[in-house]
């Protein structure tokens, strides 16, 4: 039920649950969500380790969704925020429209210095693909994450590169 978005994950579960949403469902949903941000959030397996040589290769940078502050508090609690320039961290409610509109991809795009074409975005959703697609930009799906069951076989082509490890990035 999750990838599109709090009101959308709250909306879809009380219609799957049959129970009718109380009005304040929403921002009870969002005050229990930040208060147990971290409880069950690990980095999947080998992902500090990729992105320790891949700081090295290139400069890395985080797109999401997800509101910026709960962003920072998941790679702080993570010990991730190490391997990113702050300002190549957005959320879906900074300056930019939200994913899958590209203008934020670009954004990070110019602030690293590379064309669309000499970047990738690592992502595990029709979201990202349709992101990516947007952007002109190579796309590397991340199979192991759990937007990957939103991919149908007609979204994807023949240039995606797909892992499903993050240490498979660093033989691309």
């Amino acid at each position: 039920m999750v990838g599109d978005g709090a009101a959308t994950l709250v909306a879809r579960a009380f219609e799957a649950s049959g129970i009718e949403r109380p009005d304040d469902a929403l921002e009870r949903y969002l005050s229990l969500y930040r208060e147990r941000l971290l409880v069950h959030t690990r980095p999947y397996a080998g992902m500090v380790e990729t992105l320790e040589v891949l700081r090295e290769r290139a400069p890395l940078a985080v797109l999401t969704n997800k509101p910026i502050r709960a962003t920072l508090q998941i790679l702080d609690g993570l010990a991730l925020t190490k391997f990113f320039d702050r300002r190549a961290v957005l959320g879906g409610d900074g300056p930019f429209a939200r994913k899958p509109d590209p203008t934020a991809l670009h954004h990070l795009q110019t602030q690293a210095g590379v064309e669309p074409g000499n970047s990738v975005l690592v992502g595990d959703s029709a979201i990202d693909c349709r992101t990516a697609r947007a952007a002109d930009t190579p796309l590397c799906i991340a199979r192991y994450g759990f937007g990957f069951a939103t991919l149908t076989p007609e979204m994807l082509s023949a240039h995606d590169c797909i892992i499903d490890s993050p240490r498979e990035l660093l033989t691309l």
